[in-house]
């Protein structure tokens, strides 16, 4: 249940009474109702308005937006129609199955603006694939690809606002699949919750566009064989705080990990793929069920190849470093972001970070289709309207 909901059927019809313009009007979807004495004043929605936020200083914090989108299912049973609410706290059982067991699942993609005013969205229908699959493995119902999509446009159209300006970061929209469902003995919830919401920001890492310095620590691994690193299981990411914080706490970026059988093979970092560049050359750890499949990485893969570099998934020594030219991580969140150096058993490893960069070429053909600046000939972009 979610508490304090308004909907934007509310919305419509304050607007008319009152002869506010507003595109949500028109737009599909937004059916549910709701009193209108919790909506924010109509004239916010404006097409032509920003929400009220310093863009320059924005971070990779969370900043609540208006709405978010709710669909819910049982375990048996197919997701049908969700709906638009005000973002808000929810409540949920205390034998949740997410609560319990870690029964859930999450993606993070995009939203962006045109210099021409378009807002576009970047491969939406790889997070829904991307969630069908943890979903399978997780034992959990999950949205289709289409449901996936329109939930993710709805959400972003209704917080067109929170949408920074062209160059001042994006809307990040994290979709959640959780089991909401109570449950005591060890077993897939009887009730699932498919959330949608988002927050503006800008750079992942305080560094913001400076070189990452990353730690391999080989006391902790990310994930093991035929565990659930290969899938985006919220039950990967509390592991490695540990790690995290302790890697900070000696003033470096983050931590890179080895592979858990040998510890000595490069998996990723705790939030994003790595690449190795030597000459032509473009490598990156192979997906063997242990790394994410990053909708980045899979994009930054393309576009190499499309620049003339050969590219390669292998199993990439932590001996390889020592011979690197450059080093970058890809995320949704992260971007493309060069690495300066990598320290490994007090030794460190220092990677070119100025000049031409293969990772700022591969980033700003990345981000030129994120944009609309660079003409989209693969169908990769979703526009809004």
């Amino acid at each position: 249940m979610v508490q304090g909901s308004s909907y934007i059927w509310s919305l419509v019809q304050s607007l008319r009474s009152a002869s506010f313009p507003s595109k949500l009007a028109n737009y599909r979807g937004y059916t549910s109702r709701a009193a209108s004495n919790s909506l924010r004043h109509p004239s916010t929605y404006s097409d032509d308005e920003y929400a009220d936020v310093d863009w320059d200083k924005l971070g990779f914090g969370l900043t609540p937006t208006d709405y978010m989108y709710v669909m819910r299912c049982s375990k048996d049973d197919n997701f049908k129609e969700g709906r638009l609410s005000r973002y808000a706290n929810i409540e949920i059982s205390p034998s949740a199955g997410v609560l319990n067991y870690g029964q859930g699942i999450y993606e993070g993609t995009k939203a962006n603006r045109t210099e021409d005013g378009r807002v576009l969205l970047f491969r939406p229908d790889e997070n829904a694939t991307r969630m069908m699959h943890g979903a399978e493995r997780m034992c959990m119902p999950s949205p289709s690809i289409q449901q996936f999509v329109d939930a993710v446009k709805e959400t972003v159209f209704a917080n067109k606002r929170w949408i920074p300006p062209p160059g001042k970061g994006s809307l990040y929209v994290r979709p959640l699949l959780v089991g909401t469902g109570p449950i005591l003995g060890l077993a897939p919830a009887p009730e699932y919750t498919f959330l949608v919401y988002a927050s503006p920001v800008r750079n992942y890492f305080k560094e913001g566009t400076a070189p990452l310095n990353l730690y391999i620590d080989e006391e902790f691994v990310r994930a093991s064989p035929g565990g659930a690193g290969g899938v985006k299981t919220i039950t990967n990411y509390a592991p490695v705080l540990k790690a995290i914080a302790r890697a900070k706490d000696r003033g470096f970026s983050d931590v890179l990990y080895l592979d858990a059988v040998n510890r000595k093979y490069l998996e990723e970092v705790s939030s994003c793929n790595i690449f190795i560049v030597k000459g032509n050359r473009i490598s990156t750890p192979a997906i063997s069920g242990t790394i994410l499949q990053g909708i980045t990485r899979k994009s930054i893969l393309e576009i190499a190849r499309d620049h003339g570099y050969q590219v390669e998934e292998r199993a990439i020594p932590v001996d390889d470093l020592g011979d690197a030219d450059e080093v970058f991580c890809t995320g949704t969140a992260v971007g493309v972001a060069p690495v300066g150096s990598i320290t490994h058993r007090n030794r460190r490893i220092e990677f070119k970070t100025e000049g031409s960069l293969v990772c700022k070429e591969l980033y700003s053909t990345l981000v030129g289709l994120q944009t609309g600046r660079i003409e989209d000939k693969k169908g990769w972009t979703v526009e809004i309207h």
